[in-house]
Order: structure tokens, then sequence, then C-alpha cells
């Protein structure tokens, strides 16, 4: 990909290579330890960040690791959160095995998310996280929370590109056997997918990181952020099916054709507030493929990136904030 990209620029393809190398030398600081865990479902917890208030169960997404949402102490929306006024649960998925290889995105919702929020209680809101909002309003749909938020959440796929949406399936069609016979789908078949959405802005980040400048802070918010991008658990194979088949193939969601736990999951019969927080520039989850372009809850539009809009420079004045208004509001129903 770095060469299709620089082929006619020599000195991009230099820095892009030198911005790979400074990547893989840089130091990473040993992470935190791991927040207490509220509730266990099997091989998911929840994670308690502590406060004072409401509790805000936070469905991250099954695909990568649920960092990016406390990705460095100063740039974690679940620590702001933890100050104002509510309580963020943050949900970890932990890791599949090969016994769970029948295990679909619904089947998450029903037998590991479903049961985080009955620990909880009916007074807690749910906000979900790219897949983690469709698996929230999943779980809504089963079990009403006093409210739920979406953000950068896909419901109906048919609003992604249809060139993106084949080229997922292929994808899937290539790594199915792989994945059949070991029981798990590794995460960097999904990472190829997510390279092949733009691939020019994956390798302009490399070749802007290997140029001259860079600062600490800069460095240490790059070399986190792309090592969260590039890890995180397997999934299970029925997950990955249902994912490529029945999300972007058929569009089960955003037909009204999705079940999970036995219910048509529609996000205009819940009985609950609901917010979708869409980014109009992302490129990941576009915001053609919003729940709220179906004219179903209330709806705040971004111009900040898939990523950018939780950890960036102005996350905290365009999401970080109107998400904390909007929880208060939801307290006082």
């Amino acid at each position: 990909m770095l060469r299709s990209e620089t082929e006619d620029a020599p000195e991009r393809l230099a820095a892009g290579l030198a911005g790979l190398r400074a990547y893989q030398m840089a130091e990473r600081p040993a992470p935190p330890p791991p927040m207490p865990i509220a509730a266990r479902a099997g091989r998911a917890v929840l994670r308690d960040y502590g406060g004072a208030g409401r509790p805000v169960i936070v469905v991250p997404s099954l695909i990568n690791t649920h960092d990016v949402l406390d990705l460095l102490p100063d740039t974690s929306l679940l620590r702001w959160l933890s100050a104002q006024g509510v309580r963020p649960l943050l949900v970890d998925w932990g890791s599949p095995t090969p016994d769970e290889q029948a295990l679909s995105i619904a089947g998450h919702v029903e037998t590991l998310l479903l049961p985080l929020v009955e620990a909880i209680g009916p007074d807690a809101i749910l906000a979900g996280y790219c897949l983690g909002g469709t698996m929230a309003l999943g779980a809504a749909a089963c079990r009403p929370p006093a409210a739920l938020v979406t953000i950068a959440a896909p419901w109906r796929f048919a609003g992604f590109p249809d060139d993106s949406r084949q080229g997922l399936v292929d994808l899937w069609e290539q790594a199915r056997p792989g994945a059949e016979a070991m029981g798990l789908l590794p995460v960097e078949v999904l990472q190829t997918a997510f390279w092949r959405l733009d691939p020019r802005r994956t390798v302009e980040k490399f070749v802007g990181f290997g140029r001259a400048g860079r600062s600490p802070e800069s460095t240490r918010l790059f070399v986190a952020l792309e090592d969260w991008a590039n890890g995180g658990a397997p999934l299970t194979p029925a997950a990955g099916r249902e994912m490529a088949e029945d999300f972007f193939r058929d569009d089960l969601p955003g037909s009204g054709r999705w079940r999970v736990a036995g219910r048509i999951v529609d996000p205009a019969a819940l009985a609950c507030p609901l917010l979708d927080i869409v980014s109009s520039t992302d490129r990941i989850v576009p915001a053609a493929s919003a729940a709220s372009t179906l004219g179903v809850g209330e709806a705040m539009t971004l111009g900040l990136g898939h990523v950018g809009m939780i950890v960036g420079g102005r996350a905290r004045e365009t999401l970080w904030q109107p998400l904390a208004q909007w929880l208060a509001r939801s307290h006082m129903r």
C-alpha cells in the first residue's frame, strides 16, 4: 500500500518508511492497572470508572479494543465523564475462544451484554460507540434503559458505499475457511478492510509522522492511537459472518429484519430517549448509515472523523461536553 500510494513521490515514500520505523521503535509506557470490576457475564466484565450519579454503561465495538475510550490519562472520555456527575461503566468484552465460534453479534448482546445491563438495573443509561452502538440498540430493544446514546454507530448499512460493502463481503469469503478452521477471525483481517476504505489517508498518517518536527506529546498520542487501531481480540466466525452477510450485504438492521433475543430491533419503537451522534466526515461509518437518517431519535452532527470525535484536539468541546450535558438532562427525566 505504501509503494502504490507513493509511487510518483519518492520523498513521501522515504517519509512513510521513516514514520513506520519511528512508530515501531517508540517507547511504550506501562499500561495503567485495569479499573475495578462492577459486574461479570461470562468472559465480559464491566469496568467501573467511579463517579457519582446515574450509571452509564459504555459499549465499545467488538473490533479493536475499548482503549480508544480511555486512551491516555489526559485523553480519556471515560475518566473525564466520571467527574461530570455520572458513573461510567465500560464493557470489556474479553477475548473469545474457539469453542465460542457460533456466537454471533446478536449472541454477544443476548449472552454477555444483556446480563451486564440487568446487573446494574433499569436506572442505567446505555452509550455505544461504533459497532457497540449497533449492539446497544439491540440491547435497548430487549431491556429498555433510562436513555440511549449511539456514537458513530452504523445502523442503515445500505448507507455505506457499494464498493465498501462488497469489499467486506469479499474479504469475509476469503477469510472464512481459515476462520472456521481456527474457530476465530483474527483482527488483522478486519484491519485490512479498514485500510482499504481510505488507503491514501492510511499512508499519509505515517508520511506525516516520518517528517521532522514531532513533539513528544504528538508522538505519545500517535503511538497510543496506532497501537489501539492495530490491536484487539479476534472475532468469532459467527460474528464475522453476521457482520459481512447480514449487516453489510443484506442490511438486516436498516431494513427492519435484525433480531436479538427473538425480537425485531426497531429504533423507532424504543421506549427511551435516544441521542444519535453522527460525524459528517466519518470515513469508517458514514453519516448516511446512522439510525437518525430514518427519522428516529435526536441527532447531533459533528464535523470530526470517526476517531477524532473521541480523542481529537476538539473532542472535548464538540463531543465530550455536549454528551455530558445530554446525560445530565436525561438524569432529570
